[in-house]
């Protein structure tokens, strides 16, 4: 195979939301897997709705994913003469015309198809006009009326289209200005793309394509057309994919979770990078479209974080900490010593950091679930943790070791059960009944936080 070269080419009119992620994504594993290239095209000619903040969010959000490109990036709107360059050869050799039919002309047309249960196929008496008028005009594309448009798609098998059966699209305004299907062209033969790899939405814009590819002497690269997915509700569909990191998923959490809508390896569901980068192959892209699942996507992104390097999710999750209120260098021994005891209950870093808030707030500010304390702050638990924390005060090295050995020599000599000392000491510890072990909730405390929060224990 010769050198694969794919491209993502995203309109900057908004957010890069879910589906576009995906698409861009399997662009890059193709590209990665085969040793190719991954380019990025802006397709910016529609001026009243592109915007320089929307292309920065675009190009943030897949640098934030780790999918980077690897040549210059192509602004679609710096290649208007060689679009117009390209339209002048179509209208040289007679491949476009000018059409003068109005809205008004258009809507009857369809109105007579739809009337005698036919589609409606713009094929109009401009097409074979012999002169030309002093009207308002477009430049439609002429496709054949016989014969068929054949092309192998990766995904969705061969596709034949009746040439009858594609309309002459407009190709150009008036003034020269190009349009979508053809200015694509044009511009993924700049950039030698030998693989178009989209949402199986464009699959009806191909064989359209294909035929200005042909007349434009241009190569037609191999399609791939991507099953959608079903399930983007209207909020998840206009949700981009920095809310997705602003909620606290892993890049890699979300990079797993979406490249398995609609593509997999056998029965693996938790795939690194690397290795779906190594795994990955359009061949085995499925046809049926695949389901967005919240709560999957969830479980996804909480393997990830059990998985993540601990000094890596200690970095990510400063800033989530920060949110909370929390200010602390991620360089930070107790953060490491905390996250290690908290990732294993958190789905994503917003949960990690509300969930691990507790070790570094003052010991006179930690909130409490008043229900726990009502509950489990008897007078006889107070007591114990009163207790507790005289005996802990002679533990010369703070380790989780020794403080196990410390209160279970209490609870033995005062012929209690750990449960009678364990809960209330988590709700004085921690703020709540639900948290880490003891041992290892005091360890990371330290000495001074867990006697004093154990001594300020009061019953109700």
């Amino acid at each position: 195979m010769s050198e694969v070269r794919v491209r993502f080419a995203p309109s900057p009119t908004g957010v890069l939301h879910l589906g576009g992620a995906r698409t861009a994504l399997f662009n890059y594993l193709f590209a990665r897997h085969t040793g190719g290239k991954f380019l990025l095209r802006i397709e910016d000619t529609d001026r009243e709705r592109s915007t320089d903040e929307s292309t920065q969010a675009i190009i943030d959000a897949m640098n934030w994913l780790g999918m980077h490109h690897d040549e210059e990036i192509v602004y679609q709107s710096k290649r208007i003469d060689a679009h117009r360059e390209a339209l002048d050869t179509l209208i040289a050799q007679k491949s476009v015309y000018k059409c003068y039919c109005t809205a008004e002309d258009r809507n009857k047309a369809r109105e007579k198809a739809e009337a005698e249960g036919g589609s409606y196929i713009h094929r109009c008496d401009c097409r074979d006009m012999e002169t030309e008028k002093e009207e308002a005009f477009v430049w439609r594309f002429r496709m054949p009326k016989e014969g068929e448009t054949v092309f192998d798609d990766i995904v969705q098998g061969t596709i034949t289209t009746a040439n009858r059966e594609i309309e002459d699209l407009v190709v150009a305004r008036q003034d020269g200005s190009p349009l979508y299907n053809f200015v694509v062209v044009v511009d993924d033969a700049f950039q030698r793309v030998t693989h178009v790899v989209r949402g199986k939405d464009h699959l009806t814009n191909t064989p359209k394509q294909i035929q200005i590819y042909q007349a434009l002497g241009l190569p037609v690269p191999k399609f791939a057309h991507l099953p959608l997915i079903l399930g983007l509700s209207k909020r998840l569909r206009s949700a981009g994919v920095e809310s997705y990191r602003d909620q606290g998923y892993l890049a890699s959490g979300l990079n797993n979770y979406i490249s398995r809508l609609g593509w997999s390896h056998g029965d693996q569901e938790i795939f690194t990078f690397a290795e779906i980068i190594e795994k990955f192959d359009l061949k085995d892209v499925n046809r049926s479209e695949g389901s967005l699942d919240m709560q999957k996507m969830e479980w996804v992104n909480q393997q990830h974080l059990q998985n993540c390097d601990g000094a890596m999710l200690a970095e990510l999750v400063v800033p989530f900490l920060a949110k909370e209120g929390i200010v602390v260098n991620a360089a930070d021994g107790k953060l490491l010593a905390a996250v290690e005891t908290m990732r294993a209950r958190a789905k994503t870093l917003v949960e990690l950091a509300q969930n691990m808030k507790f070790y570094f707030v003052a010991d006179d500010q930690l909130e409490f679930d008043e229900k726990a304390r009502a509950k489990f702050y008897t007078e006889t638990a107070v007591t114990y943790l009163q207790e507790m924390a005289e005996n802990l005060a002679e533990v010369s090295e703070w380790t989780e070791e020794a403080i196990s050995e410390n209160v279970n020599t209490y609870i033995a000599q005062k012929g209690i059960k750990l449960k009678d000392v364990a809960q209330p000491s988590r709700v004085a510890l921690v703020g709540r009944a639900a948290g880490p072990g003891l041992w290892e909730t005091m360890a990371v405390l330290g000495k001074e936080s867990s006697l004093k929060r154990l001594t300020q224990a009061k019953s109700e």
